[in-house]
């Protein structure tokens, strides 16, 4: 059975049980978030061994071919234009549809989150390297510490060659415990689709936030469906773009339900391999890249919920500097959401508002109840850019081998 088929039954029973648990217990709404968290700590827990041996094995071989600068300039412009685009559809869409305003909300703002971009810095250089290794929250000090080692042994291969059979070795053994924990993972996927159901019901029954939810699925929908199958297209001459899409289902579920940026990593980190032929080096290299700084799906969450905020604030249009302001300020903050990969859309929101000021400090509360469900999307979004801009990069630098879609998992 597919593995995106397995993850869609764990899903559709998991809300299927949010329906028949009974309500308002908090001992069931315990256990269901205690076993979420189970599983999502299940599917992260295979992840920072694969990137770094992974990682390790990708920058050697890069460099010792001499790919390194190729793949990293494809990468960059990637990363760059799949933002661009997804803002760009964003700000577009909602200032061509306008959105109900949302009721203003007496609540208070208690503790804001921040971007502590010195903290980030800090974290990426720690005091002893195998600190990098502890946290996995923050993926950048693994790739960093990772690039090093790799770099290090391109430098003197017949020294390294000990260290390198090791290295590769040990990628191959997390890559077959990663095969685990991804087909698992669909067990998990019950009790996570469960307690998203739990957190997101009152939403729904509230109906305030129809309104952006469909644009939501209406912007994913034309990125998934139209935008990104045409840059395939264009760029890479593929004659078959939708079996990107096709490849990406899986993780865009488990990234959905978990809005967990990191959790799909592992699923996409197969699916590039065994579904669209990325080579290792390249899915290696690219894809943690993404996940850290290829936040465009964020910015555009974050970019139709501030226009949202600000409409129910007040009936006042946007000028031009005001649009140019939102882009260049969403644009800029999601670069600096890797240590965030849950929840980012709230602490760009929270930021933006912020920096905006004039009485909109607090605006982000208007949305705070949808969190959950603008998180998903932010993720969904984020997951999907990932995949198609690895499977650009490695058809630009010609590290991919066709396979034939009914042999994909």
């Amino acid at each position: 059975m597919k593995v995106w088929i397995k993850y869609l039954i764990g899903t559709l029973l998991g809300i299927a049980a949010a329906f028949i648990l009974p309500r308002n217990i908090p001992a069931v709404d315990s256990a269901v978030a205690t076993l979420s968290e189970i599983a999502i700590r299940f599917g992260r827990y295979a992840l920072i061994p694969l990137l770094f041996f992974g990682t390790t094995m990708a920058m050697f071989n890069l460099r010792s071919k001499k790919h390194i600068m190729k793949t990293s300039m494809w990468t960059a412009g990637t990363i760059l234009g799949s933002t661009l685009i997804l803002l760009a559809l964003g700000l577009i869409s909602i200032l061509i549809v306008s959105l109900p305003r949302i009721p203003i909300s007496g609540e208070k703002p208690s503790e804001i989150p921040a971007i502590d971009i010195k903290q980030m810095v800090l974290s990426i250089f720690p005091f002893s390297g195998f600190d990098s290794l502890k946290d996995g929250i923050y993926l950048l000090p693994v790739f960093f510490l990772a690039a090093f080692v790799g770099g290090a042994c391109a430098s003197d291969t017949n020294d390294s060659k000990p260290v390198l059979s090791f290295i590769d070795s040990a990628m191959k053994v997390c890559q077959t415990m990663s095969t685990f924990f991804v087909e698992w993972l669909s067990v998990g996927m019950i009790a996570i689709s469960c307690y998203w159901m739990l957190q997101i019901r009152l939403v729904f029954e509230s109906e305030t936030y129809y309104p952006i939810f469909f644009m939501l699925l209406s912007d994913f929908i034309i990125v998934a469906g139209i935008v990104y199958p045409l840059v395939l297209r264009l760029l890479c001459k593929d004659l078959r773009p939708y079996h990107v899409l096709y490849a990406s289902i899986g993780p865009i579920i488990s990234g959905f339900f978990t809005g967990d940026s990191n959790i799909s990593l592992l699923t996409t980190f197969r699916h590039n391999k065994e579904s669209l032929g990325i080579h290792d080096e390249t899915n290696n290299f690219t894809l943690p890249l993404f996940s850290i700084f290829a936040r465009g799906g964020t910015a555009l969450v974050t970019s139709i919920c501030f226009v949202t905020i600000f409409r129910s604030y007040t009936p006042l249009g946007f000028t031009f500097l005001d649009v140019c302001w939102i882009f260049g300020v969403a644009f800029i903050t999601s670069f600096a959401l890797g240590n965030f990969p849950v929840g980012g859309t709230f602490v760009s929101l929270t930021v933006i508002c912020s920096m905006y000021g004039r009485g909109f400090e607090s605006g982000y509360l208007l949305l705070r109840p949808a969190m959950p469900l603008l998180c998903s999307f932010s993720a969904a979004f984020d997951v999907l850019s990932a995949i198609t801009g690895t499977y650009i990069v490695a058809v630009k630098t010609k590290k991919i081998d066709k396979i034939e879609l009914k042999h994909y998992i």
